[in-house]
Parts: structure tokens; C-alpha cells; sequence
């Protein structure tokens, strides 16, 4: 079964609106663990507009399920993920000032710069993805840096899905299946949500894992926390 991760972002963007601790991100996160989530996935940003790097230490000792800490890999976010080692570190290209994760790595042209992150990581027992399109060289190219897995980007899966859906997951079943030929483990995350995830499983020869979170919190709005995380998790079984 493909497991289901997910993103608290939104939850800690909502807290800080307000300062305080309401919500609580720590409580949210173990919630989610209870009603059925298999992991839970923070994306620290430099500025800390929503996930706050102490959130990340103190999230760490609570969860009893994986625990997956994504971002850009610069001095400060090696720092972070070399002192929590969660499960997995999802390394994703984004500039200081970006909104949201929304480029693959070119994997061949930051293949020096990525070897040594990646090396660093595993030699600290954490598992690593590397967040790409769904290209054979991309790919490829993870695999020679010494990634255990990639997270295919699936934004552009979304935008066309309700015009061609059999089109749109077309580039991301060969790539998958590149993948499982590379003995690379497969993610996905980015606009998935209750329509287009199941389609998109389903189309996979593999789907290890897919990190969820602006979709599903927003859904959780009108169907609570609880029934939303089974909605999710239905459409992946």
C-alpha cells in the first residue's frame, strides 16, 4: 500500500497568523498518526512563515510513524536534518523566497553539489529523495548521486488531469517504472488531492509514499481531520 504523509505546513501557517499556539502543530501532527497517516512531512523555509525549525525538534521524540523533513539543503537545513534524523530528507530546489515547491532538481548539471548532500545524509542513516520531474535523465541522475528515492513533482499531473487524465500520467508511469529499473523508490507530491490521487496511483507500477498537505487540510475544512485522512487513505488502497 502506498503510504500517506502528511504535510502540517498549513497548520503551522494558521497558528502563526494568530501567534500563540492555537492550532497546535505537535498535537495536530500526532492526531493525524491516530486516525491512519503513515508519516508526517514539515518543509522548514528560511523565513519560518509557517514551519518553524524548533517545531522540527520537538516533532521528532513524538511521532511513532515516519517522519519526513523537506527543503532546500543549504548549510542551515543540513544543520537541522543532521541534528533530528528523521526517517527521510526530501531535497527540493527552492529558491530563499519561494511560495511552494514547484521545479524538479536538474539532476545532471547539481550532480557534484548533490553527491555530497546526499552522501552526508546517508552517512547519517537518513534516508534521501530528491524532489524531480518526470524525466528519464532526472531520474537517472538521482540514482547516480546516490539517492534512495525521488519524489516526482506532480503539478503539472494536476493542471492537466481534468482535461486528459490519461495524457497528464502518462510521463509520470515511465518514469515510475525507470525508477523501479533503477531500484529507486518512488514519492509524489505536489496539488494532489481526493479527485486525481487515485487515478494516479493506480497508473504506477510502484508509489511508495505521497506527501499531502494544502489538498488534504483544506478538505478536512468541511469533512473534519479524521474522515478526510480515511478519504485519502480509501483512494490508496
Amino acid at each position: 500500500m502506498t503510504r500517506l504523509s502528511v504535510n502540517v505546513n498549513k497548520i503551522a501557517t494558521l497558528r502563526n497568523s494568530r501567534g500563540g499556539n492555537v492550532p497546535d502543530v505537535l498535537q495536530v501532527a500526532k492526531d493525524c498518526e491516530r486516525f491512519g497517516a503513515q508519516g508526517i512531512t514539515v518543509h522548514p523555509r528560511p523565513d519560518e512563515r509557517h514551519i518553524r525549525y524548533r517545531d522540527v525538534y520537538d516533532l521528532k521524540p513524538l511521532l511513532r510513524t515516519e517522519f519526513n523533513v523537506e527543503g532546500y539543503p543549504d548549510e542551515r537545513f543540513m544543520k537541522l536534518v543532521l541534528d533530528v534524523k528523521p526517517h527521510q530528507a526530501t531535497l527540493v530546489p527552492d529558491k530563499p523566497g519561494q511560495l511552494t515547491s514547484d521545479a524538479g532538481w536538474d539532476t545532471v548539471s547539481e550532480h557534484d553539489f548533490l553527491s555530497d548532500v546526499v552522501t552526508q545524509l546517508r552517512d547519517a542513516g537518513i534516508r534521501v529523495s530528491l524532489f524531480v520531474y518526470p524525466l528519464a535523465r532526472d531520474i537517472e541522475g538521482a540514482k547516480k548521486v546516490g539517492a534512495d528515492r525521488i519524489e516526482l513533482y506532480t503539478g503539472p499531473y494536476a493542471k492537466q488531469f481534468h482535461h486528459d487524465r490519461s495524457a497528464a500520467v502518462k510521463p509520470y508511469a515511465e518514469a515510475a517504472r525507470t525508477a523501479h529499473d533503477l531500484k529507486l523508490g518512488v514519492n509524489a507530491g505536489h496539488d494532489l488531492n481526493l479527485h486525481n490521487l487515485q487515478f494516479f496511483k493506480q497508473s504506477l507500477i510502484k508509489l511508495d509514499e505521497v506527501s499531502i498537505g494544502h489538498a488534504l487540510i483544506s478538505d478536512a475544512l468541511y469533512f473534519g481531520l479524521e474522515k478526510t485522512i480515511r478519504m485519502y487513505l480509501e483512494r490508496l488502497s
